[in-house]
């Protein structure tokens, strides 16, 4: 089975509720081709490197999809390239590395999680400081 990601920029002017109809259109269209869908992520209103369309930010989701036969990617994306609501959108094709990858980021093995005596900055996390050698003597 072939596992893809597709990640799209929605409009910022869209409501929420807009914004998930639209995240929701494409995940039946997915499924529609035959596609089962692996994971959603909702990554949020970000601002862009650059205006697309004079909008200076746009709301991020990332599907990810496993398939069988994936001959149906060109008029998956054709519809993407339509749909008005989707600014830009990026399909890529994981490897092995990438499904472990997102699958260790699901499970919390990968991100910025830290546990509370980390973050409260506890003796044992002390840096030591380097020892000045004199080189004279």
């Amino acid at each position: 089975m072939r596992h893809y990601e597709v990640t799209f920029i929605a409009s910022p002017v869209l409501s929420s509720d807009e914004v998930k109809a639209t995240a929701e259109h494409i995940q039946t269209e997915i499924k529609g081709f035959g596609g089962q869908i692996v994971a959603v992520d909702e990554l949020g209103l970000r601002q862009l490197a650059y205006p697309i369309n004079r909008r200076a930010s746009g709301v991020y989701f990332s599907v990810e999809f496993a398939t069988v036969v994936a001959d149906w990617l060109g008029k998956f994306e054709l519809n993407l390239k339509r749909n008005e609501n989707v600014l830009r959108f990026l399909t890529v094709k994981l490897d092995k590395y990438g499904v472990k990858y997102n699958e260790d980021k699901r499970n919390g093995l990968i991100g910025k999680k830290k546990s509370d005596a980390h973050s409260a900055g506890t003796a044992d996390d002390a840096v030591p400081l380097p020892q000045v050698v004199d080189l004279d003597a």
